[in-house]
């Protein structure tokens, strides 16, 4: 088919508006003005067409020719993805600098992964097999970290011919050849995929096992299943990206599809210093070899800032279909939906709540919906997942504005975080009181098996005591604490030692940055077990000072310091003080109340 030429007759910043483009597709890429500017199609009306131009259009003229490609906003999947860098439509940022430098020139293309690079390739399927959508059929090493599955695309199926023997391959090399109903179709290394197509799958699961982070508050209290959904919301300052960058260091998942999306650019530059010095804590290598980093910073083209955000999860479903569990972090989503605001406003939509479109609900659902625990394509029975954890930047951390109810509404995850804790230095600074996750009672029985029978009851506990502490700060502000009956005085000093020797976690610690669940449980249970027999001695007229002693209180507070991960038998030994402590006071009081 003949590619279209247009002409453009309007420009009102990323929009241009072409005539003459008869035969162009909605959502097809197309090469704007003498520059050849990449954009695509968003709205058609006969010959006339709005394009949405993903780079700078100053200079452009009315008349400049505008030409189709024939081919949707798609990404190149294929061995070469994970340690890569992008921007926000997958042009690798890498080579675009090898080109022009450390300033981008406009209209500077090039492909996404490299083609002329070879890999080491073990062919799977053999001369004359059936092959169906999603079956593996080809192995790489594409990191020490990773190996890439060549997977049938998944609208092919049909007979394979002309099959090569297992060797060392470009990516564009044709593998195979597949017999179908409609003609013999090739299977290369690498296959092309729409963006705002989710990929399909055989089946959806329920969600049934925790993603770990290594985070106390979120892995204790605020669970996240694989595949599931969450959503950081916080002001200016409150860990937004600091949390982020811990999720995508420490989670399980086997790859990390990190998105900086309108974020700053200093805060991007510390994820492309920092990543490729972190060490993966599974195997000692660098964290890079299962990660993929997409900038597209607050001083990118606005419009592939409304890209990235498709190109970032297609890229997390491709993984997924290898079967591998998936963390996408969108930093941030509120700059995507900033994006979507201008873009509709340069249309002259109608405007919504604050300016945003009235589609912001629609397309946010799009975009989480897409997360989620599948049965994959394939002739194996394989699971993956695509958990999706994106950061919400409400101005003047006001959670009722549009972008943080709208994400409320399609995330099972709520992870606030709480100017004031972020003032007074406690990091994470997630509020307990604020925060919800509706996985926790899908996650239950996955604690009780694989943690300890009892961890969920100390959780509840947990809650409840934050709680109680919650109602007894209202008095303490207007009274003062020294009226509360002992009792309650233990309850806020016990709340103050889940706060700060629980909950607060340094992410520059050597040992405290990840917390093992099995860490996690111990170090509740000591809390507890030191609630539990406390407010029984206070009960029985024992004074506060006594059971509130400051070595006493001091260990529990430092524990989660002093305690390695791998050295959980230490804390068998502070039990043993902690019921020596307790066991003697009790003994004292005994025979005083005999005297």
């Amino acid at each position: 088919m003949d590619k279209a030429i247009g002409k453009i007759y309007m420009i009102n910043g990323p929009v241009v508006k072409a005539k003459n483009m008869t035969g162009v597709m909605m959502h097809e890429v197309v090469k704007v003005g003498n520059l050849k500017l990449m954009g695509e199609v968003i709205s058609l009306d006969e010959d006339l067409v709005t394009i949405e131009v993903y780079e700078e259009t100053s200079g452009l003229k009315p008349g400049e020719p505008v030409e189709g490609t024939g081919e949707l906003l798609s990404v190149t999947l294929g061995p070469g993805i994970i340690e890569s860098v992008f921007d926000g439509i997958q042009r690798p940022l890498n080579v675009l600098r090898s080109k022009s430098g450390d300033f981008l020139e406009r209209g500077i293309s090039a492909d996404a992964l490299d083609m002329k690079k070879e890999w080491e390739v073990e062919v799977l399927v053999k001369e004359g097999e059936e092959v169906i959508p999603g079956q593996v059929v080809a192995k790489v090493k594409e990191t020490e970290s990773i190996e890439h599955r060549i997977m049938v695309p998944p609208d092919v199926s049909g007979k394979a011919t002309n099959v090569v023997k297992s060797g060392r391959y470009r990516l564009d090399t044709v593998l195979f050849m597949v017999k179908t109903s409609s003609g013999d179709k090739e299977v290369k290394m690498y296959q092309k995929w729409p963006v705002r197509l989710p990929r399909p799958v055989k089946k959806r699961l329920a969600p049934s096992e925790p993603l770990i982070t290594g985070q106390r508050v979120i892995d204790t209290f605020f669970p996240l299943s694989k595949g599931g959904t969450a959503a950081i919301p916080g002001g200016f300052g409150t860990g937004k990206t600091i949390t982020q960058h811990q999720l995508a260091k420490w989670s399980d998942a086997d790859v990390v599809v990190y998105i900086g999306c309108g974020e700053r650019g200093n805060e991007m530059t510390e994820v492309l210093e920092e990543f490729p010095q972190l060490k993966d804590p599974r195997n000692g290598r660098p964290l890079m070899e299962r990660t993929i980093l997409i900038a597209n910073t607050s001083n990118m083209p606005v419009s592939a800032r409304e890209a990235s955000i498709y190109t970032g999860v297609t890229m997390a479903e491709y993984f997924r279909d290898m079967g591998y569990n998936v963390a996408l972090m969108a930093d941030s989503t509120s700059r995507w939906a900033e994006a979507l605001r201008e873009i509709s406003g340069r249309l002259e939509e109608m405007p919504a709540e604050e300016g945003f479109p009235p589609y912001l609900s629609s397309r946010l659902a799009e975009f989480y919906e897409r997360a989620g625990r599948v049965e994959v394509l394939g002739n194996e029975e394989k699971i993956g997942s695509v958990s999706i954890i994106g950061a919400v930047s409400p101005p003047g951390g006001d959670f009722s504005e549009p972008v943080t109810t709208h994400t409320k509404r399609f995330i099972r995850c709520f992870w606030a975080l709480d100017k004031s804790l972020a003032n007074a230095r406690h990091y994470p600074s997630i509020s307990w009181l604020n925060s919800y996750s509706e996985y926790v009672g899908e996650l239950e029985e996955w604690f009780e098996k694989n943690v300890h029978p009892d961890f969920v009851l100390l959780i509840k506990k947990a809650m409840n005591i934050f709680s109680e502490d919650d109602n007894l700060q209202q008095i303490i502000k207007l009274v003062g604490e020294d009226v509360l009956p002992d009792d309650q005085k233990l309850i806020v000093r016990v709340a103050r030692i889940l706060k700060v020797g629980y909950l607060q976690q340094s992410a520059f610690s050597d040992v405290d940055a990840f917390c093992d669940l099995k860490k996690q449980y111990e170090m509740l249970k000591l809390i507890l077990m030191y609630y539990d027999r406390a407010m029984t001695l206070v009960s029985k007229g024992v004074a506060i000072s006594e059971v509130t002693n400051e070595d006493v209180v001091s260990t529990l507070m430092r524990m989660k310091e002093k305690v390695p991960n791998d050295k959980l038998d230490e804390l068998k030994k502070i039990e043993k003080d902690l019921k020596s402590f307790f066991d003697s006071l009790d003994q004292k009081y005994a025979k005083a109340r005999e005297a």
